[in-house]
């Protein structure tokens, strides 16, 4: 009786870059917006250690 293609529909898709946005809600952006976000802060962190481990290896090896 009733299309349940929207209940098959995944909740938290993941999002691409460049993707549609037409079909998604403020709700639905503003959870990307934050899922982005924490994905960002994430990355600068590894970055921050990797950075980290770089400067300490070049002070071991620097006489």
């Amino acid at each position: 009786m009733f299309d349940d293609a929207e209940s098959r529909k995944p909740v938290h898709a993941a999002h691409q870059i460049g993707q549609d946005l037409a079909a998604l809600s403020v709700s639905d952006l503003d959870e990307r917006i934050a899922s982005l976000r924490r994905e960002i802060a994430r990355l600068e962190e590894d970055k921050r250690r990797k950075q980290a481990s770089q400067e300490a290896a070049r002070a071991v090896f620097k006489f």
